[in-house]
């Protein structure tokens, strides 16, 4: 039998510099170009220049608390049932001393309220012998915390440490596939997508006025579209007008009195 042939290896000259080919970086998924972009978050600034979240706190604390408990529950609810609680309980020590029995008496209205109270005793616990009752600063941390996951973690880097974070609660997720401006699967893919498509230096406001639109005008039953100031520019199947709503300031939010 006939010896099969072998095909010839080609060998590197000593010292030969081997080039790795690098396979090109993912583009980012977006149907709007960067002056689309710019200019939606432009009309955001307007109309909302100092946008702010809806629930009520007085301190790093009282945030991390009041966002844990509005997993399920709206801004309203939690308010309700968090205005009595944070005058009597706005530190872990506090918190502890209230215990959990009376701690679930104050969110009873709030859903999977035995749970969360579990969870707050518990989060009070680990900030007072792991983090001398302060509010961790980093999200590391905070997710470390019972009860608190990527979205509280990133809600409290925003509203108590001013860092610039895309916390993607249901109202985001549903606008960044809605419009097609950062489309995912799942919230944290929607998230590292917005945080690459948001142009910088409008990232820090960005996810109140994304939250804001999507609880008021793109809502979720029935985008308002005659009431959007960006329908001119929005490519959602789902539209209804090509006529943007005239671009005016609002007035200043009024935290605890927030229609759902």
């Amino acid at each position: 039998m006939a010896n099969p042939k072998l095909k010839s290896v080609t060998k590197m000259p000593q010292g030969a510099n081997v080039i790795a080919r690098r396979k090109p970086a993912a583009a980012v998924r977006t149907v709007y170009s960067l002056a689309e972009r710019e200019e939606i978050f432009r009309r955001f600034s307007v109309q909302r220049p100092e946008p702010r979240g809806e629930l009520e706190h007085t301190n790093a604390f009282t945030l991390v608390v009041a966002v844990a408990l509005s997993a399920q529950a709206t801004d309203v609810g939690v308010n309700k049932a968090t205005r009595a609680l944070f005058r009597i309980a706005d530190t872990p020590e506090k918190m502890l001393d209230l215990g959990e029995e009376r701690l679930r008496d104050y969110i009873r209205t709030i859903g999977l309220y035995r749970n969360k109270a579990k969870n707050v005793i518990a989060l009070s616990q680990m900030l007072v012998e792991q983090f001398g009752g302060k509010v961790p600063e980093t999200r590391e941390e905070l997710v470390r915390l019972p009860g608190v996951g990527r979205k509280t973690a990133n809600v409290v880097l925003s509203m108590a440490f001013g860092q610039a974070t895309m916390a993607v609660d249901t109202h985001i997720f549903r606008i960044a596939n809605r419009i097609r401006l950062a489309p995912g699967k799942t919230p944290d893919e929607v998230e590292a997508r917005l945080m690459k498509v948001i142009p910088k230096h409008y990232l820090y406001h960005a996810h109140h006025w994304l939250i804001l639109h999507g609880r008021y005008t793109c809502k979720a039953r029935r985008p308002e579209c005659e009431r959007c100031i960006i329908a001119d520019l929005c490519k959602s199947p789902e539209k209804s007008s090509d006529i943007p709503a005239a671009l005016v300031t609002l007035p200043p939010q009024v935290i605890g009195e927030a229609v759902e």
